[in-house]
């Protein structure tokens, strides 16, 4: 497992070279490979835990609660009973998430903060299933999506279903077009909401 996790940390830094659009194939194909949900180890080790190993397996952070350090290193999470970590913050910059993998946050009750920065992977799709996750539904209150280029006017308004959202923060999105729709929409649904707009 530790050999696993130093394998996919050195191809994650590596897929930041400029290759051939052939090599391109090669990584999209890997990162789907890192993407693949496995049920049977989420049921093993529960879904924080599954969680984690898939988010730090794609480049991604993870923070429990009660916990102030990031999780960031695939061969130190952790041991110990599973249900004593819960995850409460998501960081996933420059992860290699998508949308194939977004089955594994469906058991994650804590959940409470989720930023999203220069994820090219992430789209509508990716944004409108976790909205569509009744857990949290519930647990969400912070939201950050930053530099990530397939995201849409679609993707951003179906973020509404978090229904406790508090803050919201939507920077650098060149496919998000109709910004006042957004802000209307956000009024309406969720009229405590903060929502800072960095967008063009």
């Amino acid at each position: 497992m530790m050999l696993f996790g130093k394998i996919s940390q050195q191809l994650c830094g590596l897929k930041k070279l400029p290759w051939s659009s052939d090599s391109r194939y090669f990584w999209g194909w890997l990162n789907a490979v890192f993407n693949k949900v496995d049920h049977d180890r989420i049921r093993d080790v529960g879904p924080d835990r599954a969680a984690s190993e898939w988010l730090l397996r794609c480049g991604a952070m993870v923070r429990y609660h009660g916990q102030e350090r990031w999780q960031k290193d695939y061969n130190h999470l952790p041991t110990g009973p599973l249900d004593k970590y819960k995850i409460q913050a998501i960081d996933a910059t420059e992860s290699c998430i998508m949308s194939i993998g977004f089955d594994h946050m469906e058991g994650l009750q804590y959940v409470e903060k989720i930023r999203l920065c220069k994820c090219h992977y992430i789209e509508d799709g990716c944004l409108e299933r976790l909205s569509q996750l009744e857990n949290l539904q519930k647990s969400m209150l912070e939201m950050e999506i930053i530099s990530c280029g397939n995201i849409t006017d679609k993707g951003i308004i179906a973020l509404h279903h978090f229904r406790n959202l508090k803050y919201l923060f939507l920077s650098d999105l060149p496919g998000v077009k109709e910004k006042e729709k957004i802000v209307q929409a956000f009024k309406t649904s969720l009229p405590s909401l903060e929502l800072k707009l960095d967008l063009k």
